[in-house]
């Protein structure tokens, strides 16, 4: 995938042919990538779907097989499909067009229940949070 860096971080129990097998079935070819990591070994890993909805569960599973035996602790892995709980980028720009012409075009003057409200209202705390 062109929009992967060109290293990153996989379990070692993946071997590089599944690797190159299994990114055909994602979208873009974006592979699992490892993002971050704390100190007691939990990562943080983003993947974008899987096309085929018949090869999703088996590639789904051996990957998360492999990302929990690489974790210091055997823990399970635990997915959530961030798609259903956090804004898109068309969302996140509005938001922040919004907060500009608030900071902009608002004079702080007026009462500052309305100029909270109106920050409120454009949602860009809720989305940075």
């Amino acid at each position: 995938s062109s929009s992967l860096p060109e290293y990153f971080v996989v379990p070692s129990s993946l071997a590089d042919q599944d690797l190159k097998l299994y990114s055909y079935s994602f979208i873009g070819r974006r592979m699992p990538l490892w993002s971050w990591n704390h100190p007691n070994g939990s990562a943080l890993v983003r993947m974008a779907n899987i096309k085929d909805v018949l090869q999703q569960r088996r590639i789904d599973q051996r990957i998360c097989n492999a990302i929990t035996r690489s974790h210091p602790l055997r823990s399970d892995v635990y997915k959530s499909d961030l798609d259903k709980c956090l804004p898109n980028i068309q969302e996140i720009q509005a938001a922040h067009i919004k907060l500009k012409q608030l900071c902009v075009n608002e004079p702080f003057e007026e009462t500052e229940e309305k100029w909270l409200s109106s920050l409120e209202n454009t949602r860009w705390l809720e989305y940075i949070r």
